[in-house]
C-alpha cells in the first residue's frame, strides 16, 4: 500500500468525496472493483468517506452496508480478501475505480465475479430482465437486494467461498476438508443425521434449537455443493424456475 500512496495517479484523499455522495446515494460513492492483473470487473459495491480511508489505510477493500448501516471489510469472514493496488477517482470524484489483487472468489454466489449474468436472447426475455433489475424496480430493491445484503444470502456465499478454499488449499484441521477426504458417502452421512435432527427439534424443542439444526444442515448441504461442482447460481437458478 506505500507504493499507493506514493502514486500520483492514486493520490485519493478521501475529503475529495463530496458530502452527498453521488445524488443517488447520499454520503456514499459507488466503487467497482477490477482485478489489476486481468482487468476482469469483479464486483461494485459502496465506500463511505470512513470506508475509503480505512481502505487506504489497511491496503485492503472496505466497504459502507446500506442496509446493516456499518462498514464492512471484504475477506474478513470468507477469507476474500482484496489487497489494493491503485485506486482511481472519475472526472466528477464522484466514483471510485479500485483495482486489487483478489484472493479466491469476489462474488458471495462462489463466481469469480459478480457479473457473470448476461443480458442477451430474444426481445420479451431481455425485457422481463429489465423489469427485474433493482434499480429499475423500487419494491424488488428493497425486499431482495437489501435483504441479500443484510446476510440473508451473503452468508450462505461466504460459507461457500470458505469451504471451497479449505477443499482447494487442503487446509488441515479444517472440518470441512476432512470430510471432503472421508469422501461423498460422509458428507450424505451428514445431511442424513442433520435432517433427522431438524425433524425432532421442529417437533419436541425450541425455535434456537431448531435454527440451529437448521444451519447445521446448510452447512453440510453447502460442502455438498462444492463437491458436486453445484454453484449457488445453479440453485438459485432453478428457484427462480419454480417461482410461480
Amino acid at each position: 500500500m506505500a507504493d499507493l500512496k506514493k502514486n500520483k495517479k492514486a493520490d485519493l484523499k478521501a475529503d475529495k468525496m463530496p458530502e452527498k455522495g453521488n445524488g443517488r446515494m447520499p454520503g456514499l460513492v459507488p466503487a467497482v472493483i477490477q482485478d489489476f492483473k486481468s482487468g476482469t470487473v469483479l464486483m461494485l459495491a459502496y465506500m463511505s468517506r470512513e470506508s475509503l480511508k480505512k481502505t487506504v489505510e489497511t491496503g485492503t477493500t472496505w466497504f459502507y452496508s446500506r442496509s446493516r448501516k456499518k462498514l464492512w471489510n471484504k475477506g474478513e469472514t470468507s477469507g476474500n480478501v482484496q489487497t489494493v493496488k491503485e485506486i482511481r477517482y472519475d472526472c466528477d470524484a464522484d466514483a471510485l475505480l479500485i483495482k486489487v489483487q483478489q484472493t479466491g472468489a469476489a462474488c458471495h454466489t462462489g463466481n469469480e465475479s459478480c457479473f457473470f449474468n448476461i443480458l442477451a436472447g430474444k426481445q420479451e426475455k431481455i425485457e422481463r430482465v429489465i423489469k427485474k433489475l433493482a434499480v429499475f424496480n423500487p419494491e424488488h430493491n428493497e425486499k431482495t437486494s437489501d435483504k441479500r445484503r443484510a446476510g440473508e444470502l451473503e452468508i450462505l456465499g461466504e460459507i461457500y467461498s470458505v469451504a471451497s478454499e479449505r477443499i482447494k488449499n487442503k487446509t488441515e484441521g479444517s472440518y470441512t476438508y476432512l470430510l471432503h477426504k472421508k469422501g461423498l458417502d460422509e458428507i450424505l452421512k451428514k445431511i442424513g443425521e442433520e435432517s433427522i435432527e431438524i425433524v425432532l427439534s421442529s417437533k419436541h424443542q425450541t425455535k434456537e434449537r431448531t435454527v440451529s439444526e437448521i444451519a447445521d444442515l446448510l452447512y453440510h448441504l453447502t460442502v455438498l455443493m462444492v463437491e458436486k461442482g453445484i454453484s449457488l447460481k445453479d440453485v438459485g437458478s432453478e428457484l427462480e424456475k419454480r417461482r410461480k
